[in-house]
C-alpha cells in the first residue's frame, strides 16, 4: 500500500456548508477510487504567504489516505484542477518516515505547536495573589568622559611684520 497526502486551499469566499461539501467531494471521490481515508485533518483559516486569485486567507484541508495503485493521483488531481472553488493543492507520497510522523503527531506525542505556558501569578497560603518580583538588572555605572581641555594657540609672528 502507497501512503499518500493530498493538501488543498479552498476559496474562503465560499460559505461553511460549501466548504465542508468540497472536502467530502473529494474524500469520497478518493473512496470511490479504492482508497482508505487515514485521516482529515481541517486546518480551518489561514493567512496565505502571498496572494492567490486576489485573496490574503484561504480555508486549508488535509486528506491522508492509501491506495494499492498510483492512477488514482492523476484523477484526483485533474479533478481538484477544474474545481474552481479550490485555489492550490499538493498531492505527496509519504515515505515510511512521513507516515510515523503523521502518526505521532494524531498520538499527540508531538505536536506542531508549543503549547503557551500560563501566566498566572504565584499565590501565598492565603489564597491572595502575590505580585511576582520582576528581576532586578544590576546598577549600570555611567562614565562620563573626561572633558577635554584645549590650551590656547599661540601664533608666532615673524619680527618682519
Amino acid at each position: 500500500m502507497n501512503h499518500y497526502e493530498v493538501t488543498f486551499v479552498i476559496d474562503p469566499v465560499l460559505s461553511g456548508d460549501e466548504i465542508k461539501t468540497t472536502a467530502s467531494t473529494y474524500q469520497s471521490l478518493l473512496k470511490d477510487q479504492g482508497c482508505d481515508i487515514v485521516h482529515v485533518n481541517e486546518m480551518g483559516l489561514r493567512q496565505l504567504a502571498y496572494p492567490l486569485n486576489k485573496k490574503s486567507s484561504g480555508v486549508y484541508y488535509c486528506i491522508e489516505f492509501t491506495s494499492p495503485v498510483g492512477s488514482v493521483i492523476g484523477k484526483a488531481e485533474l479533478a481538484l484542477r477544474r474545481d474552481e472553488r479550490i485555489m492550490r493543492f499538493l498531492t505527496v507520497k509519504l515515505d515510511k518516515y512521513g507516515i510515523k510522523y503523521n502518526e505521532d503527531r494524531r498520538t499527540g506525542k508531538i505536536s506542531a505547536y508549543k503549547k503557551k505556558e500560563s501566566k498566572k501569578k504565584p499565590s501565598d497560603a492565603s489564597g491572595s495573589e502575590v505580585a511576582a518580583a520582576a528581576p532586578v538588572a544590576p546598577p549600570v555605572e555611567i562614565i562620563q568622559p573626561e572633558p577635554v581641555i584645549e590650551a590656547p594657540v599661540v601664533m608666532a609672528h615673524s619680527e618682519e611684520e
